[in-house]
């Protein structure tokens, strides 16, 4: 039976490499996958979903305007695809999370979202909102704040390390912009 499944978590948790993972164990037996990202990240290049460990795969991109379901639809009529894999699913729109559950519904097949639950300024992604309202079944992808519990937030920093507290909710990068914390710490970086 497909399912929507929300795979969530903060920055550096590797949810890209459990993603990639994912696919290729799929692959491995013989099944074909779907993979997409959000063209908003182009990191790694476009249409790249890649891992800080150094693994990637090729992806096809999603923006605002895109009709995933259809995108999904278009693939299945090529090749039969045993599960779609979304990458920075943050990035989705509510209707484009419709749109997902629809194919799990409707086309049958599995979709794996991957992506970040909360920004910096501890506030739900419009995406994540809605796979939290619609996935069947949520995981957390776990990393570890600088004392060792648990991180749950993430801070976004400038180049001096000062935790940036202001600003749009997206604004792409990695390492050097933002940082995992536990609750605890995130409160004692942006002054709360």
């Amino acid at each position: 039976m497909a399912k929507l499944y929300f795979n969530y978590s903060t920055m550096n948790a590797g949810k890209s490499t459990v993603l990639l993972q994912a696919s290729h164990n799929y692959r491995e037996r013989g099944m074909d996958t779907y993979l997409m990202t959000a063209a908003l990240d182009g990191r790694a290049g476009t249409g790249k979903i890649a891992s800080r460990i150094g693994i990637s795969a090729d992806a096809d991109t999603f923006g605002p305007s895109d009709d995933v379901f259809a995108m999904i639809e278009q693939r299945m009529n090529q090749i039969q695809i045993t599960c779609v894999f979304i990458d920075e699913a943050q990035f989705l729109t509510q209707d484009q999370v419709w749109q997902l559950a629809r194919a799990v519904d409707d086309l049958r097949v599995p979709v794996l979202a991957y992506g970040l639950r909360v920004d910096f300024q501890g506030h739900l992604f419009p995406g994540s909102a809605a796979l939290l309202a619609l996935a069947d079944e949520m995981r957390e992808v776990r990393t570890i704040c600088r004392c060792g519990r648990k991180a749950t937030m993430v801070i976004r920093q400038d180049e001096n390390g000062t935790a940036i507290t202001e600003g749009a909710q997206v604004q792409i990068g990695g390492n050097e912009t933002y940082v995992s914390l536990c609750r605890k710490h995130w409160r004692e970086a942006v002054g709360r």
